[in-house]
C-alpha cells in the first residue's frame, strides 16, 4: 500500500474481486472437508462402539449425522444472513427451530437407551464444530500476516 501526493491510499490493482473469489471457494472445500471427516470420525467410532453396545453407539451416530447437519444449517443460515437474503428475525426464528430440533432428538433417544447417552449424542453432535475449530486454528497458524 502507498501514500499518493494528497495523502490518500493507493491500493495498486483492484484484486479484491479475485481475492474473495478465492477465500470464497476455500471457504466452501474446507466446509465440505470438514463434514466429510466428521461423518467418517464418527461413524467409524461409533460403529466400533456398537460392537459393545450398540445403543450407546446408535446415540453417538445419531449425535454426529446430526451436528453436521447442524453444522452446515448454520453455516448456510450465517452465508444468507451476510448476503443481506435473510432478515435478523428469521435468522433467529430458525436458530431457535434447530435447537428445538437438535435438543429435542437426544431427549426421545434416551427413552430407549440410558438417560446417560444424551451426553454420548452430545458428544457427537459436538464433535464436527470441535473438528472445525482445529481445522480452522492449523489454517490460521499455517497462514502469516
Amino acid at each position: 500500500m502507498h501514500l499518493d501526493e494528497q495523502g490518500s491510499q493507493n491500493k495498486g490493482p483492484n484484486t479484491g474481486n479475485a481475492d474473495a473469489k478465492a477465500d470464497l471457494s476455500s471457504y466452501y472445500a474446507l466446509k465440505q472437508l470438514i463434514g466429510v471427516r466428521s461423518l467418517l470420525f464418527i461413524l467409524i467410532l461409533s460403529a466400533a462402539l456398537a460392537v459393545r453396545a450398540p445403543v450407546i453407539g446408535l446415540d453417538l451416530a445419531l449425535g454426529g449425522v446430526c451436528g453436521v447437519i447442524n453444522m452446515l444449517l448454520v453455516m448456510r443460515a450465517n452465508e444468507r444472513l451476510l448476503e443481506g437474503r435473510t432478515a435478523m428475525g428469521a435468522h433467529i426464528g430458525g436458530t431457535f427451530i434447530r435447537l428445538f430440533v437438535f435438543g429435542a432428538v437426544p431427549v426421545y433417544a434416551a427413552t430407549i437407551g440410558p438417560w446417560w447417552g444424551m451426553g454420548v449424542y452430545f458428544a457427537g453432535f459436538f464433535t464436527p464444530l470441535a473438528l472445525y475449530v482445529v481445522v480452522i486454528q492449523r489454517r490460521y497458524k499455517t497462514r502469516s500476516p
